[in-house]
C-alpha cells in the first residue's frame, strides 16, 4: 500500500518537472537560434524531455567559449590594422560593383581583404595533390605550416612525414595543428604522433575536449580547416584530409570507399592570408603569436602578371566569429549570378535561405547543377541530403551523381564563368555553424575553365537522377530521409 501511494505521490512531481522544463526550453532555446534549430530542439525536449534536456546540455551551444570568441575578435582587429596600413583593402574600379560589394562583406566579417596578381593549379588526383605538397615542403627555407583535420601516418601519406622529417633536418621550423576529436579516435593516432614527436615537429591539438584541462567546449565543434604553407610563399589548401583516401577504416575497406577530393596549390598575395588563419589558429591553441617571424605580409610576395593572373581572398569561418561567413559568401555570389551556378558538396543539407536562393536562381532561368555522391559514408546525413532533392528537381536543378565506390568529398562551386570557391566547406548546417572552415574565393576565367574541366569529369562518371527516377523512391527511403532531416536542425 507504502509503494502504491508512493509511487501516485512521485508523478505530479514528475509532471511539474517536465512543464518546468518545457517553460525553461522555450524561453531559452529560441534565443539567437534560427527558427528550424528552434524548433527541432524544442520538439526533442517535449516528446522526450529528460533525454532532450540532456542532449542540449551536451551539445546545445553552438559558440565556442568567450574566451575564444574575443581572442579571435583581437586577432581580426591585428589583422584590420596591417591591412589599412598596407591599403591592400582597395576596390578595383574594373571588378563587377556586385562582385565588389561581395569582397566588402567579406572583408568586414573576417578582416582579410581580397588581392591580385594571384595564381593557382588544381589538384584532383588523391596521392598527386599528397606528393605535391611534400615536394614544396622540400623546398623550404624558413618555415612549414600544416593543417588538418584529420592526420594520420600510413602508407599514403609517408613521403609527406618524410619530407616534414627532411625539412626539419634542415633547420627549418615545422609545425602541425590536427582537430583533437577527428584524429584521435583513428586506430594509428598514437603512432601517428610519436612519428611527429621522433622527427621533431611541433605539433598542437585543435579544438581539445579535455574538461580536467579547462579546455572544453560543446565536444562537436570541429576545426576543419585544411590547410599548407611554405615559407609563406606557397599554399595549398582544400578538401583533402592528410590520410589515406579509405580513412583507415575497416568499415570503409570492407565497403571499397574511396574519397575524391580537390584541392589547389596557391603562389601569390594570397598565400600571406592562407598563412594568417594558421597563424591565427596556432595563437588561439598554444598561445605562442608567430606573427613576427614567421609571417609574410603580401607586399613582399611576388605577384603574377599575366592576364590570366587571379584575384583571390580567403573566407575563414566558423563558431568563433559572430556569423556564419561562408553561407553568408555562398549566398551572396548565389544571389550574384547571372548564368549558371555549379555546386559540389559531399554532405549537401542546406538551410533555408540556401534552398530558396538555390531555387531562385531556377526561376530567373538560369543553369544549376549539384554534384553530390551516389552512396554516403555517414547514414544521418546522407538520408537528411536525399530529403531536398524533390524540391531541387522540381525547381529545375540537375543533380548528378557520383559513382560507387567512391565518395565525392571535394567542395567547391562555380558562378558564371570567372567566379569560383574552392575549400574546406561542406554546403551544411554543420559546416556553416559548428565546424571552422576556410573558403576561397577566386575571380579569374582561367581558373573557371580549371573547375570546368573537374565538373565535366564528374559527369563523365557518373550518372544524372532525374525527377522521374526521384520520385519512384520506396517510402521506406522517404521516411528516414524525412526523419534525418528533422535530426539536422539539432544545432
Amino acid at each position: 500500500m507504502v509503494s502504491v501511494l508512493d509511487g501516485a505521490a512521485v508523478w505530479p512531481i514528475v509532471l511539474v518537472v517536465i512543464v518546468a522544463i518545457n517553460i525553461v526550453a522555450l524561453i531559452v532555446i529560441p534565443r539567437g537560434r534560427k527558427p528550424t534549430a528552434a524548433m527541432a530542439w524544442l520538439l526533442l525536449i517535449f516528446l522526450l524531455p529528460f533525454v532532450g534536456i540532456l542532449m542540449f546540455l551536451l551539445i546545445g551551444s553552438f559558440r565556442l567559449p568567450r574566451k575564444r570568441r574575443y581572442e579571435q575578435e583581437r586577432i581580426d582587429g591585428l589583422i584590420r590594422e596591417r591591412v589599412d596600413a598596407a591599403s591592400l583593402g582597395m576596390m578595383r574600379a574594373d571588378w563587377p560593383r556586385w562582385f565588389q560589394r561581395v569582397v566588402e562583406q567579406n572583408e568586414n566579417l573576417t578582416a582579410l581583404p581580397a588581392t591580385e596578381g594571384n595564381a593557382a593549379t588544381l589538384y584532383g588526383d588523391y596521392q598527386e595533390s599528397i606528393d605535391a605538397m611534400a615536394a614544396e615542403i622540400d623546398t623550404a627555407e624558413s618555415f612549414v605550416h600544416v593543417e588538418f583535420f584529420i592526420v594520420a601516418w600510413d602508407d599514403t601519406t609517408r613521403g609527406f612525414f618524410a619530407a616534414m622529417e627532411r625539412a626539419v633536418a634542415r633547420g627549418v621550423s615545422v609545425r602541425l595543428l590536427a582537430d583533437y576529436v577527428a584524429t584521435r579516435r583513428l586506430g594509428n593516432s598514437k603512432a601517428t604522433f610519436a612519428e611527429l614527436d621522433r622527427i621533431g615537429v611541433q605539433w598542437a591539438w585543435m579544438l581539445p575536449v579535455m574538461p580536467l584541462k579547462g579546455k572544453y567546449q560543446r565536444p562537436d565543434l570541429r576545426n576543419h580547416r585544411k590547410i599548407v604553407v611554405v615559407d609563406g610563399r606557397v599554399g595549398f589548401m582544400g578538401s583533402q584530409n592528410l590520410i589515406d583516401r579509405t580513412y583507415d577504416s575497416p568499415k570503409n575497406i570492407k565497403r571499397g570507399l574511396k574519397w575524391q577530393e580537390l584541392m589547389t596549390r596557391l603562389t601569390g598575395p594570397v598565400v600571406s592570408a592562407v598563412n594568417t588563419v594558421f597563424l591565427s589558429d596556432w595563437l588561439i591553441e598554444t598561445g605562442q603569436d608567430l606573427s613576427g617571424s614567421e609571417h609574410v605580409p603580401a607586399a613582399q610576395l611576388p605577384r603574377a602578371e599575366a592576364s590570366d593572373s587571379l584575384v583571390c581572398q580567403v573566407v575563414p569561418s566558423g563558431p568563433g566569429y559572430a556569423t556564419e561567413n561562408n553561407l553568408r559568401l555562398f549566398l551572396s555570389l548565389i544571389y550574384g549570378a547571372t548564368e549558371k551556378v555549379i555546386l559540389t558538396s559531399p554532405y549537401f543539407v542546406p538551410d533555408e535561405a540556401m534552398v530558396y536562393a538555390i531555387t531562385t536562381a531556377c526561376q530567373r532561368g538560369l543553369e544549376v547543377q549539384l554534384f553530390v555522391s551516389e552512396i554516403g559514408d555517414q547514414g544521418l546525413v546522407y538520408h537528411a541530403q536525399r530529403s531536398y532533392y524533390t524540391a531541387l528537381l522540381e525547381a529545375g536543378v540537375r543533380i548528378f551523381l557520383y559513382p560507387a565506390p567512391f565518395i565525392l568529398h571535394s567542395k567547391h562551386f562555380s558562378i558564371d564563368d570567372d567566379i569560383a570557391v574552392i575549400g574546406s566547406s561542406n554546403m551544411d548546417i554543420r559546416s556553416f555553424s559548428l565546424n571552422m572552415e576556410v573558403s576561397l574565393l577566386v575571380r579569374g576565367a582561367s581558373f573557371v575553365a580549371d573547375m570546368r574541366a573537374v565538373e565535366q569529369g564528374y559527369r563523365d562518371a557518373g550518372r544524372e537522377l532525374t525527377l522521374e527516377e526521384w520520385r519512384n523512391q520506396p517510402g521506406k527511403a522517404t521516411f528516414l530521409d524525412g526523419l534525418a532531416r528533422l535530426t539536422s536542425a539539432l544545432n
